[in-house]
């Protein structure tokens, strides 16, 4: 089993949802965790609870993804695990998208794990190890009407992360894949709580105990993909 205990782990998308529970479920296991978001306000929040380093970027932009990796290992002096969770989605019919709409799905969900990779995987061969972890969604396996734009993102993103694996693992390098069902958070303009949801839907926490549970594989021991659904959700 892989102690968290002083890991130094990015976290993107981090102000809320799946990776404000994925930066505290970490840090409870000792990790010092480094929050990505957008948001400062809501990162300023959750790096009180966290204890760790809160940094505001943009992940589709290639110089905040290269900073937030600099400034990691400036201030912490290395680097052990990549969360790649920043995404977006929306849901329309496909004549319906705009091209912007579908480029800021894409560069979110897409380009944002790139360049995180990009920047990251130097510094994890250079040290023989690392472990990324990216969260995907089922969507990666499956299609559904009015998901084009997002299934498609994931797809894509799942497709290179599947790549990258085979590239790294010769350097000691993990990376992992998971793949959630239907989960009550602010995505898609939503917002998490209702007694509908509580039945029917995976919470947050479900996933950043999924993130845990990959990371503490031993050493010797990759999990490269994880799906989980809510009982009630039909394949």
């Amino acid at each position: 089993m892989t102690d968290l205990t002083d890991q130094v782990a990015i976290v993107t998308g981090a102000s809320r949802g799946i990776g404000k529970a994925i930066a505290i479920v970490l840090a409870l296991q000792g990790a010092k965790v480094v929050a990505v978001a957008r948001n400062e306000d809501e990162l300023a929040e959750l790096t009180h609870k966290t204890k760790g380093l809160s940094m505001v970027a943009d992940v589709t932009m290639e110089s905040d993804a290269e900073q937030v990796i600099e400034g990691t290992l400036l201030h912490y002096g290395r680097l052990d695990i990549l969360i790649c969770n920043a995404g977006v989605g929306s849901f329309n019919e496909l004549e319906n998208f705009t091209s912007s709409e579908w480029d800021r799905i894409f560069d979110t969900n897409v380009k944002g794990t790139f360049l995180l990779c990009k920047a990251a995987i130097p510094h994890f061969k250079a040290q023989k190890k690392g472990h990324i972890v990216g969260i995907a969604s089922d969507v990666a396996r499956r299609t559904f009407a009015h998901g084009s734009a997002y299934g498609a993102s994931k797809y894509a993103q799942d497709a290179m992360l599947a790549s990258v694996r085979k590239e790294v693992r010769p350097y000691g390098i993990k990376v992992s894949s998971i793949y959630p069902g239907l989960v009550d958070t602010y995505f898609n303009d939503t917002t998490p709580g209702s007694a509908e949801a509580e039945k029917t839907h995976l919470r947050p926490t479900d996933i950043a105990h999924a993130v845990r549970y990959v990371l503490e594989a031993p050493p010797h021991v990759v999990i490269d993909e994880l799906m989980l659904h809510p009982l009630t959700q039909e394949w």
